[in-house]
C-alpha cells in the first residue's frame, strides 16, 4: 500500500500569536501511511509540529462539528473548515479549503484499497 502526502495551503493561527491580524497561508503536509497507521492521517504545521487524527474524524468533521479533546473538526462556512490542536504548549487553529481535505481523504481510500502485488 502506498504512502500518500499532499501538501495544502492552510491558514495557521496559534494562541501564541498576539496581534489579531490576517495570516497568510502556509504549506501544511498531509500524511496517510496505511503500513503504519490504517486509520489515522498526520498534519504537519510549519516548524515541524505534528499531529495525528482518524480519518473518520476528519470526514466527520468535514460534515458537522466533530470531536473532542486535543483535536476538533468543523466545517467553516460552504467551502473552508477548521481543525483545531490543542498541547501543552497551546492550541493552533489550521484552516483548510474544504476541497483540499476531501481530495486528500479520496487519495488515502484509493491507496488503502490497492492491492499488494504478489512477490511483494
Amino acid at each position: 500500500m502506498a504512502v500518500v502526502e499532499q501538501y495544502a495551503r492552510a491558514h495557521v493561527v496559534t494562541d501564541a500569536d498576539l496581534v489579531e491580524e490576517e495570516h497568510a497561508a502556509v504549506p501544511v503536509m498531509l500524511r496517510y501511511d496505511p503500513e503504519t497507521d490504517p486509520r489515522s492521517v498526520r498534519v504537519r504545521l510549519p516548524g515541524t509540529t505534528e499531529w495525528a487524527l482518524s480519518r473518520a474524524l476528519l470526514e466527520q468533521g468535514l460534515r458537522a462539528p466533530a470531536g473532542s479533546g486535543d483535536v476538533r473538526v468543523w466545517p467553516c462556512g460552504r467551502v473552508q473548515a477548521v481543525v483545531e490542536f490543542h498541547s501543552d504548549q497551546g492550541v493552533s487553529v489550521v484552516q483548510f479549503e474544504t476541497k483540499t481535505l476531501l481530495r486528500f481523504l479520496r487519495r488515502t481510500y484509493m491507496a488503502a484499497a490497492k492491492p499488494v502485488p504478489h512477490g511483494a
